[in-house]
Order: C-alpha cells, then sequence, then structure tokens
C-alpha cells in the first residue's frame, strides 16, 4: 500500500457515454527510448482496459493474468467474460498471496474500465488484498485523497457526459498532481464508449489532451477573473 501511495496518480470516472481513465505518466528521461515507454493504461479485453498504480513489474505479471483469464472464458463460452467477474478472479489470485507464505503480496492497485451486456458502463477497484468495489469515480496514487474529495464534490451522478467528465480530470489532475504546469506529456488519458454494438477503447493522442488542458486552463482564468470582480465589489460595499 505504501508503494501505491507513493506511485503516479490514475483517475476514474463513470460518465453516462462511458468510462474514462487518466494516468500520471512519471518516469520520463530524456535518455529513455519512447518505444519502450512504461505505459501506465493497458488494454486487456475488446471490453476492458486498466489503469495501474505501484510496482510496474507486478503489474505486468497481473495484466498477462488477466488477459489469460478473459481468454479461457472466451475460448470456453464463446462470448466476452462480464466486468466484474474477471475483477473477482484475480482478486481472488491476490488474496491466496497475503494468506500462504514463501511469496510477497502484488504491490499494485488497479482501475478497471469495461462495458457487459448486464450491467452496461462499470469501474472497479481492486488492491493488493484482494479487495475490490465498483465505483462511479475514484482515485489511487499520490495524492489520491485530496482528488478523491474534489470528486465528491464536482461529480454530478448520471448528469456528467464524456466532455464533461474529461474536463474534470484534467482540472483535478492539474490541482493534485506536483507539477507547475501539466502537459500532455505528464498524463496518459484512455476513453471506453460504444459505437453501435462494438467497444471502442482509445487512447487519447497528446493534440487532443492539450486542447483538454488549454480550455481548462481558459475556464480557471475566466474563474478567477471572476472572483476578483467580485471581491473588488464587497470591497467598494464595505468602503461605503
Amino acid at each position: 500500500m505504501e508503494a501505491i501511495g507513493h506511485a503516479g496518480t490514475c483517475l476514474g470516472i463513470l460518465a453516462s457515454d462511458g468510462v474514462l481513465l487518466a494516468a500520471e505518466r512519471r518516469n520520463i528521461h530524456k535518455l529513455l527510448d519512447e518505444v519502450f515507454f512504461s505505459e501506465k493504461i493497458y488494454k486487456l479485453t475488446d471490453d476492458m482496459a486498466c489503469s495501474v498504480a505501484g510496482i510496474t513489474s507486478d503489474a505486468n505479471v497481473l495484466t498477462n493474468e488477466l488477459r489469460l483469464i478473459a481468454q479461457r472464458y472466451l475460448l470456453q463460452y464463446q462470448e466476452s467474460i462480464p466486468c466484474e467477474q474477471l475483477v473477482s478472479s484475480l482478486c481472488d489470485m491476490k488474496q491466496a498471496y497475503t494468506q500462504f507464505g514463501g511469496k510477497r503480496p502484488f504491490g499494485v492497485s488497479l482501475l478497471y474500465m469495461g462495458w457487459d451486456k448486464h450491467y452496461g458502463y462499470q469501474l472497479y477497484q481492486s488492491d493488493p488484498s484482494g479487495n475490490y468495489g465498483g465505483w462511479k469515480a475514484t482515485c489511487i496514487g499520490n495524492n489520491s485523497a485530496a482528488a478523491v474529495s474534489m470528486l465528491k464534490q464536482e461529480y454530478k451522478e448520471g448528469e456528467m457526459n464524456m466532455k464533461e467528465s474529461l474536463s474534470l480530470a484534467i482540472k483535478i489532475l492539474n490541482k493534485t498532481l506536483d507539477l507547475t504546469k501539466l502537459t500532455s506529456e505528464k498524463v496518459e488519458i484512455a476513453t471506453l464508449t460504444r459505437d453501435g454494438d462494438k467497444t471502442v477503447i482509445r487512447i487519447l493522442d497528446a493534440a487532443e489532451v492539450d486542447q483538454i488542458i488549454k480550455k481548462n486552463e481558459a475556464e480557471e482564468a475566466k474563474a478567477d477573473a471572476a472572483k476578483k470582480e467580485k471581491e473588488k465589489e464587497r470591497e467598494k460595499e464595505k468602503s461605503k
């Protein structure tokens, strides 16, 4: 849990027309080859993706296991595995590592986003202990407590579409990440939506992320200007 607390922030929001995951990119080293860049968001099946916080090497083992569980189910039943069943299967394995000696638990928390015919769009979080839960919006990693308290205030259940959720995610990351300026290099965003009877999982490119960041900055500046105007008016009233 300590390793996860210091890991890059991962944010998940359930919108009315999809799900999104936003993750902080940490180790951007000038000498790092872009081809082998350690990604934070992994596609698991045609209907599911996940984001990780914690020890990345542990995450690779778990994401491979998730893909195997999903493919076995697909082979056996000729249909995609329900989201919760996939999360639950992995959590059984995680829990076993906390119960029996000889091995340490996996130092990873995961956020899963998915769609299935049973419950539609879903967002789950699982911990090293094997605990998991369904969420409307949640955050793991560094400064997650601050992000969750902002989500409690800003998130409107059933009212937010993907566009609003994206701007909320950027707004929260802008406030909670220890950065002077938020850029597309520092953040990775993936969306899960439906196009007819097909699930579309898309990782936003740098230009799209920059556009959302610019829009958010303009809104922040507008809000600050309005706040200053109100303060000036109050001061005038006080002087009267």
